[in-house]
């Protein structure tokens, strides 16, 4: 329980089962065994009991496994050591009560008493800048200069606190003189340091000096255990510093101050501003370097500068000189540091953006580095994450921007005609209210209501994820009509609605990344219309609508031709028949094949290859994909047994 709040609180995942988790994190997987037949293997033999004590071992060794690899106790352990605050706090309450508790210690010290304010709405105030970005593909190298802890830096420079802040009238009456305080750029007066240290500046030095240190003995440290407890300090003590910002801007908190927030968001947009003015009036021709520097995009605490350079290394070279002049110009210890370089870079939006990630080697890229891009969101299906993950991949590490479009094409045609693996197309939401909950009818909730209906043991309950996917269904039908169970749609042979899946999950995502290389009007024309949108399938479905009415007459094998009895062929195609048998058996050992690779497949996961697989995993896509060929097996099967041969 202890590990799934901690996977609640601090990471994003499609699915907190114990199976997927494990999955994501270790590469390790547990039979997923259905509560229903557990009494069955305890009453069987060794062998099912051997299952049964390794699905209960797994169980248990798996969260250890996880708190292991995550550091969960390590890290949490050190945030409470760093911050003060019992263990239990840190799952249970959120960042306020971490700064509270530095709060208080401090003012302890100093003998001071921290007043209790009631919690109050209040107004808004500005926050950080955002230089408009130049949309683009960039196969030109950009580098990334980035304010190292930019609003504890502007905390500590400028000595913002509550001890220190001056309200209307109070320098006069305190006989304080203009060189003994600051003006910041929102109107507000705080006193300089030499007249009195801050609460916060005090608790902010304490914090990044500490983490520095961390991260000196982290650099030289050699045993392993040792490495991760530092690295969970230094992390602890990165957490803390930002928190204290967001805590005087909470305004609906244990102690908000408005003066403090905006101050700080105030010195961060001029600050941000600044530096584009300094990089862009230094770098240039005239001063002799290879070509006019331009800031293209910049974002609360970096800027990105394209500096005219052809290659990574040079671009490291010019950033790290730039971030050293830009830093001369502003009050320590606020320090513009050389983060990276990307290469190439497509910046599509405000906070969305992607390109090659250059910092520890100039020769080969880290990383793939995406922001704000499709490729983790939890509401669309795994096929969209998977298309722009491949297409991101050919547009920049490939070079191949027609590359991608083609990739894109293909996807989209096989979508259409119905190719794609229902595991691909499955979305998953979690159930967080009863349907009555809600103020509009959302698809998770409306199948799960069905599906209490249909099987009220297996059906989803409260705080689970449900997996779904969108059917095809009369034109105007509301998509929360639309939701089903993706296993009762392989079984009932249920089309999907593809079109839904083309317009609503795939299209703004495909063009977000493919407009700033196409062009916005070219962008639609080329990927959502054309010859590869022309040609679909539809399947027939062997429950609802006009089906609950029909009677299913056998056709002819070879043209389709309607059959008065269980025929295998019609009079026309009788001399060919031999053919056709041939040809449909090589089609049944197709799907015996792939059948068996799947369910080894399953076996060697479940460890062992001389039992039954039971496995029935809803995370896991081998599952899905075992489940539509065992039905289509039993189809052809059944197609084959009308030869009579």
């Amino acid at each position: 329980m202890w590990v799934l709040q901690v996977l609640l609180r601090d990471y994003k995942l499609r699915s907190y089962t114990l199976n997927a988790v494990s999955f994501h994190f270790l590469q390790e997987q547990k039979e997923d065994v259905q509560h229903s037949i557990i009494t069955d293997l305890q009453n069987g033999n060794e062998q099912t009991r051997r299952r049964l004590a390794v699905y209960c071992l797994k169980d248990a060794y798996l969260p250890l496994r996880l708190l292991q690899k995550l550091m969960c106790v390590i890290n949490y352990m050190e945030m409470a050591r760093v911050t003060g605050v019992p263990l239990t706090y840190l799952l249970s309450r959120g960042q306020q009560i971490k700064v509270v508790s530095q709060l208080l210690r401090q003012a302890m010290k100093q003998g001071l008493v921290m007043p209790v304010v009631k919690p109050e709405g209040g107004e808004d105030y500005t926050g950080a800048t955002v230089i408009e970005p130049e949309k683009g593909y960039y196969s030109v190298p950009i580098a990334t200069l980035d304010f190292s802890s930019l609003y504890p830096s502007i905390m500590m420079a400028h000595n913002l606190c509550y001890t220190t802040l001056l309200q209307k009238g109070s320098a006069e009456k305190l006989g304080l003189t203009p060189e003994d305080f600051i003006k910041t750029p929102t109107g507000d007066l705080f006193v300089k340091s030499s007249v009195r240290k801050g609460l916060l500046p005090d608790i902010l030095e304490d914090l990044l000096s500490a983490r520095k240190k961390a991260k000196a003995e982290l650099k030289n440290e050699t045993d392993p255990f040792k490495k991760q407890v530092l690295d969970g300090r230094q992390l602890a003590l990165k957490i803390s510093a930002n928190s204290v910002y967001g805590f005087t801007g909470a305004q609906v908190g244990k102690l908000p101050c408005l003066e403090i927030s905006q101050s700080v968001t105030g010195f961060g947009r001029q600050m941000i501003e600044q530096t584009k003015q300094l990089v862009e009036s230094k770098y240039t021709i005239a001063n002799g370097y290879q070509a006019d520097a331009k800031v293209i995009y910049g974002d609360t605490d970096s800027v990105m500068v394209k500096l005219g350079v052809d290659t990574v290394s040079r671009a490291m070279e010019v950033g790290r000189e730039a971030a050293e002049w830009v830093s001369s110009h502003f009050t320590p210890p606020i320090k513009l540091e050389f983060e990276k370089v990307y290469y190439p870079y497509l910046l599509i939006n405000k906070k969305r953006y992607a390109g090659l990630y250059f910092s520890s080697s100039a020769d080969t890229h880290d990383k793939m580095d995406c922001k704000g891009i499709e490729t983790v969101r939890r509401d669309n299906c795994t096929l969209v994450a998977n298309l722009i993950n491949t297409c991101l991949q050919t547009i920049l590490i490939d070079r191949d921007p027609q590359g991608a479009v083609a990739h894109a094409k293909e996807v989209i045609s096989d979508l259409l005609c119905n190719r794609i693996d229902i595991s691909q197309l499955v979305i998953t939401k979690e159930l967080t209210r009863t349907a009555q909950e809600y103020a509009a009818k959302q698809a998770h909730v409306e199948l799960a209501e069905r599906m209490k209906k249909r099987d009220a043991g297996s059906a989803p309950q409260l705080g689970d994820r449900v997996p779904y996917v969108i059917i095809k269904a009369a034109k105007g039908v509301a998509a929360y009509m639309k939701s089903e169970d993706p296993i009762y749609v392989l079984e009932n042979n249920i089309p999907i609605d593809t079109q839904y899946y083309l317009e609503q999950q795939l299209s703004k995502p495909l063009l977000r990344i493919f407009e700033p290389i196409l062009g916005e009007s070219k962008a639609e024309s080329v990927l959502l219309k054309g010859d590869h949108t022309r040609c679909k399938t539809v399947l027939t479905s062997r429950v609802g609508g006009l089906m609950a009415f029909a009677t299913r007459r056998s056709a002819c094998i070879g043209c389709r031709a309607v059959l008065k009895n269980d025929a295998a062929v019609c009079d026309f195609c009788k001399k060919k028949e031999s053919e056709l048998y041939q040809k449909e058996i090589f089609h049944l050992s197709t799907l015996e094949e792939r059948f068996s690779r799947l369910w080894t497949q399953c076996q060697r996961c479940q460890g062992s290859l001389h039992e039954d697989v039971l496995c029935t995993s809803r995370d896991c896509p081998i599952f899905y994909m075992r489940k539509k060929v065992q039905k289509d097996l039993d189809d052809q099967e059944k197609l084959v047994s009308r030869f009579g041969w």
